[in-house]
């Protein structure tokens, strides 16, 4: 439907232009639209050259903020002046209309006029940038003012949006405009295949040619924006060209079928019928006029189609909202919306509104909204079809009730008496919840205090590493930038070259410039193993967090038991040695949160354990080793503390049981532990040698049977 717009472009213009005289473009860094500063030569001859070209004094000034080129076969030359106040010795002119068949850009270089040519006519690997817009480097220096020349021939009507940038503010542009495309074929894409399933279900043709306009609307939108050349005819620059008015016309005859079925046009308005027939010639004619190889004439044949076309479905919409056709008037609505998108887009490109993300995306907006609503129409006229045939079934159900309402009646004593009996079993059962959930709780919250000082103390040490090296490198950076501007400053002097040389390497041997490079090495490795060690407390903390701990996963048992050191690791001092040895281990079906608690519980313990029997004194040891057999992976916790007797064995795994002081610990770790075992089909296993020390040993299998649950 873009076509359109460019006729209610042309009308408009006419109310809205405003006269500016040529200005000096003042490029300070930020992106900046430049349409309104450039003039413009139309070329009737199709022959003039740069010489030719810059001696004319027929240049006109733009009039708008986007120029409107129109559809001619003649060739333009845009003209715009630039001085560049900005940090930047590197601009990007960015032409933001992907189908000019040549865009020729003229810049001097000592005085000679080069020129960089782009069409969409070659392939689209040629490009420097891998992006459908025209996109052309300007290198000049600071408070530089330079004179340069654009020449452009399309044969579609050029609505030109001229945008200078830095080449990262111009990316940043690019990205945001890619994202929001992406999101606009997301919308149609899921409109699509919702319907086409709705299509298969109910097979109404209306669907089949919603799926279909949803289709080749999309393929307009994303033609005319240059994705299609980017992506999908990247080597086929004809067939892109011709698609450029091939999908319009589809998308056109695609949306009068549609409007035709949806709407019973052929019933409920049959003159109107005749009109929406004859508007389907008319696409059909002008893409005969394309493929002959007629473009200018085709791609106006699409401009009168798309004319008649946006007519005759709003006065077909009108009169049925009027009659009380309810279909109809969320058609109106959809239809209305993507006008109104179409018109600020206009009023952009008029320079009434100004240009921005916005104001550049309200066709793709309202396009969204459009397949939105038609489709929500469709799902209402199912309403309205279940709705009478609800009607025919009333007094089915009706009687149905009745029969229901009478058994009701005989069982209401029943109910009562199931009611008061289930009312005192659920009432038992939730407090015996409710004490079950405070004990689980609490044992996680003294685990959760236990942890959280010494997270905190593992991530500040690497953090103020880092933070301690930053105020020194921004020192040696100004340093560095000094150095650098010293050394502009001798090479740009009238000084002799070995002059030049002696005064650089004595400024250098002054300042330490040897020094100060290893100085800044040293920094920059000081705060990347910083960052490094931040990253690893993290990652160990994501993976031991499980956010997803409810729902059965396949794991990586090493992984957890890695991020579970990686959480316990304040819990050690220097005395106590970890030694882990890791095997190859299948991958588990498991909840991986529930495990890795289990694994800090007995972790803890062991730590425990060990600094009861050693203290301050070197020699503890905890020893992690994992293996796996065909069926099972097996995981052995040891250490070397004061070990556990027969009494103690036989009560650990009991609820509150605990040999810790009071205050420091719950009971219920090994109890939970134990609990999440054998909820996972596992075993859990204790040998223990007082005085000598413990080893727990897990059995955990790969498949988790729910059948054994």
């Amino acid at each position: 439907m873009k076509n359109f717009y460019l006729i209610v472009f042309a009308v408009l213009s006419v109310f809205f232009t405003k006269v500016n005289a040529q200005q000096v473009i003042i490029f300070k860094g930020q992106n900046l639209v430049i349409g309104k500063n450039v003039a413009i030569l139309e070329d009737t001859t199709n022959k003039l050259d740069i010489d030719e070209v810059r001696k004319s004094t027929k240049f006109i000034p733009s009039q708008t903020q986007v120029p409107n080129l129109q559809l001619s076969k003649s060739d333009f030359w845009l003209r715009f002046i630039i001085k560049n106040e900005s940090a930047s010795n590197q601009m990007l002119l960015n032409l933001e209309y992907p189908t000019l068949d040549v865009c020729e850009f003229y810049y001097p270089v000592n005085g000679v006029y080069k020129m960089e040519r782009l069409s969409d006519n070659d392939p689209f690997a040629k490009r420097k940038y891998k992006h459908q817009d025209f996109l052309f480097d300007i290198n000049t220096s600071k408070d530089s003012i330079g004179t340069y020349y654009l020449k452009v021939q399309s044969g579609q009507e050029m609505v030109l949006p001229i945008v200078l940038g830095t080449p990262q503010k111009i990316a940043e542009s690019k990205l945001t405009n890619d994202m929001l495309w992406g999101c606009l074929v997301g919308i149609l894409l899921v409109m699509m295949l919702y319907n086409l399933f709705v299509y298969i279900s109910t097979k109404d043709i209306s669907y089949l040619y919603y799926v279909l306009y949803t289709l080749f609307i999309g393929l307009t939108q994303t033609t005319l924006s240059g994705y299609t050349y980017r992506f999908l005819f990247p080597n086929s620059p004809l067939l892109f060209n011709n698609c450029i008015i091939i999908f319009p016309a589809l998308a056109g005859i695609s949306l009068m079928l549609f409007s035709r079925s949806f709407l019973g046009i052929k019933d409920r308005m049959p003159v109107m019928g005749y009109i929406f027939k004859a508007v389907i010639v008319m696409y059909v004619i002008a893409i005969g006029i394309r493929l002959s190889g007629h473009p200018l004439i085709g791609y106006r044949a699409i401009d009168i189609s798309a004319l008649c076309l946006s007519l005759s479905i709003y006065v077909a919409v009108i009169t049925l909202s009027i009659k009380g056709y309810r279909p109809a008037k969320f058609f109106a609505l959809a239809w209305t919306i993507f006008l109104a998108g179409l018109i600020l887009f206009v009023l952009r490109n008029l320079g009434i509104l100004s240009y921005n993300n916005f104001t550049n995306n309200t066709m793709q907006v309202g396009t969204a909204i459009e397949v939105t609503l038609l489709s929500l129409a469709l799902a209402d006229r199912i309403n309205v079809f279940k709705a009478d045939k609800e009607k025919s079934q009333e007094e089915t159900v009706r009687v149905l009730q009745e029969n229901e309402r009478i058994i009701r009646e005989q069982n209401v004593v029943l109910e009562l008496k199931v009611e008061e009996r289930t009312h005192e079993l659920n009432e038992s059962l939730e407090d015996l919840k409710q004490t079950q959930s405070q004990l689980v709780e609490s044992e996680k919250m003294a685990s959760l205090g236990q942890l959280t000082a010494g997270i905190a103390h593992e991530i500040n040490n690497p953090i103020n590493f880092v933070t301690s090296n930053i105020n020194p490198l921004k020192r040696d950076v100004e340093m560095i930038l000094e150095v650098m501007a010293t050394i502009e400053s001798v090479s740009q002097s009238d000084l002799p070259a070995e002059e030049k040389k002696k005064k650089i390497e004595e400024y250098k041997e002054e300042i330490d410039f040897d020094y100060l490079v290893v100085e800044i090495r040293h920094l920059i490795k000081g705060i990347d193993e910083g960052a490094s060690r931040t990253a690893e407390i993290v990652k160990g903390l994501k993976i031991f967090s499980r956010l997803d701990e409810d729902d059965l996963k396949r794991t990586n048992l090493n992984e957890g038991l890695e991020s579970t050191l990686v959480v316990a690791n304040n819990l050690l001092n220097n005395n106590i040695k970890v030694i882990t040895e890791f095997g190859e281990l299948p991958l588990v079906e498991c909840y991986a949160g529930k495990l890795n608690q289990v694994f800090l519980n007995i972790i803890s313990n062991a730590i425990y354990a060990v600094e009861r029997k050693f203290g301050d004194k070197t020699g503890g040891e905890i020893k992690i080793n994992t293996t796996a057999d065909d069926e099972s992976v097996i995981i052995t916790i040891a250490d070397n503390g004061i070990g556990m007797n027969e009494q103690t064995l036989k009560k650990m795994f009991e609820p509150f049981f605990t040999t810790k002081e009071v205050g420091e610990g719950t009971g219920l770790g090994m109890s939970i532990a134990y609990n999440t075992i054998k909820k996972h089909n596992g075993q859990i296993t204790v040998n223990s040698d007082p005085g000598k020390g413990a080893a727990l040993i897990i059995k955990i299998p790969v498949i988790f049977d729910t059948k054994v649950v």
